[in-house]
């Protein structure tokens, strides 16, 4: 009995049990998608609205100013319809949602799987904590097989695309950041962060060759909307400016609604974004590099990044953008979930605050509907997460390995 304790005790806090870990809470999750998609009853909030979005396409309308559901007008760009309209034909034009249910286990399944390879490349996190992050992830398991969301879909191909850049592909890594940002615009929050990637793995002129193919693949994309209408395609599947509702925000609740809905309230909250983002980039993601104005006179890549290193920088310049979010609605958790855990560990904070942190945000977006107690818990957790990745002191993006540059 002592030797199975000490086996379990060590698997738990020996990263060299990770592997192990991972696959066990795997199988794990296999059942318990099965367990959820039998025992929960299905919420219809979206599906429908998106199957009568792309319903529009396949009756050979490509004018976004034409193509709605039942929640309103289609605002999500080009990738979105292609990869729906997959589901669209396997699920019988929709109509099988337990189908579609089973279609969203598997791709938790490799969200996970995609969530577990960074977590093990970067050496961050013990394996116990992976096992939290899996069992706290009730509301995760909902936006995924109770709700069948698109933001999934979009976080999917992010991690895929994070999985190439520490790889060394950056190119190939690159196409499917933009195919991501296609099926929803939250991915490019992670962009500022990839853009200092770039420049520090690429140099300057690589890196532009790369944000110019990602361009190139969103006019690809978009390009049968974009013959038909390219003004109500850019209006709708881009729209940087669009309205919330402040009945479904999690983090404003607290403030009246004239506020919330105030543009000044929302230049302030973009202001605080990009000064952030700037302090970030300039003090802690580049001082190894000498600062920002050295990425630009770099002309080839000093060395191989770190897998940490990138992680740590798109995690970050994706919950700067979170912070600073005009609103954020319950399926926005997964936007950031699985990258929490990641960064409470690598922040310099002790082991119960940073688990008192991951359950106080948890305990955020599982409040329905929000209350101003809840938005205000979450702004308190955000604080300390932010303030303690600030106060981590910068360490060298390189890394000992020599991977080849794509």
């Amino acid at each position: 009995m002592a030797n199975i304790f000490s086996l379990a005790i060590d698997m738990a806090t020996n990263r060299r049990w990770t592997v192990t870990v991972c696959w066990m809470l795997m199988l794990m999750e296999v059942f318990l998608n099965l367990l959820v998609i039998w025992k929960v009853p299905y919420t219809e909030i979206d599906w429908e609205a998106y199957m009568q979005e792309v319903e529009g396409v396949v009756n050979g309308s490509y004018n976004y100013s034409t193509l709605e559901g039942g929640t309103g007008p289609l605002v999500y760009p080009a990738g979105f319809v292609y990869f729906f309209l997959v589901f669209y034909y396997v699920t019988s034009l929709g109509a099988n949602i337990r189908l579609a249910q089973y279609i969203f286990a598997g791709l938790y399944l490799l969200n996970l799987a995609l969530v577990f390879r960074l977590y093990h490349a970067a050496r961050k996190v013990p394996p116990y904590v992976l096992v939290v992050m899996c069992l706290m992830a009730y509301r995760i398991h909902s936006i995924f097989v109770l709700r069948l969301f698109n933001d999934p879909l979009a976080m999917i191909l992010l991690y895929m695309a994070v999985n190439l850049f520490i790889s060394g592909h950056w190119t190939i890594g690159c196409a499917l950041f933009s195919l991501a940002v296609s099926v929803k615009m939250n991915i490019l929050l992670f962009a500022p962060g990839l853009g200092i990637l770039l420049l520090q793995s690429l140099g300057p002129i690589r890196t532009f060759i790369n944000i110019a193919l990602c361009g190139v693949l969103q006019v690809a994309l978009g390009a049968p909307f974009l013959m038909e209408d390219p003004e109500a395609y850019i209006s709708r599947s881009f729209n940087l400016g669009r309205q919330f509702f402040f009945k479904w925000t999690v983090n404003w609740r607290f403030l009246p609604e004239e506020t919330f809905l105030d543009r000044r309230f929302h230049i302030s909250l973009l202001a605080l974004h990009l000064s952030l983002l700037l302090a970030f980039a300039a003090f802690r993601w580049t001082r190894s590099h000498g600062g920002i104005p050295a990425l630009f006179t770099t002309t080839y890549p000093s060395k191989t990044l770190s897998a940490d290193h990138i992680v740590s920088v798109l995690f970050t310049s994706n919950l700067i953008g979170m912070i600073c979010a005009r609103s954020l609605h319950y399926q926005f958790y997964s936007w950031y979930y699985h990258t929490l855990p990641f960064l409470l560990w690598t922040a310099p904070l002790p082991t119960v605050v940073r688990f008192a942190v991951l359950l106080g945000i948890e305990v955020a977006w599982n409040i329905y509907p929000s209350t101003n107690w809840s938005s205000a818990l979450l702004h308190v957790c955000h604080a300390v997460l932010i303030g303690a990745l600030w106060l981590q002191k910068p360490v060298a993006a390189g890394d000992r390995s020599s991977k080849k540059q794509h």
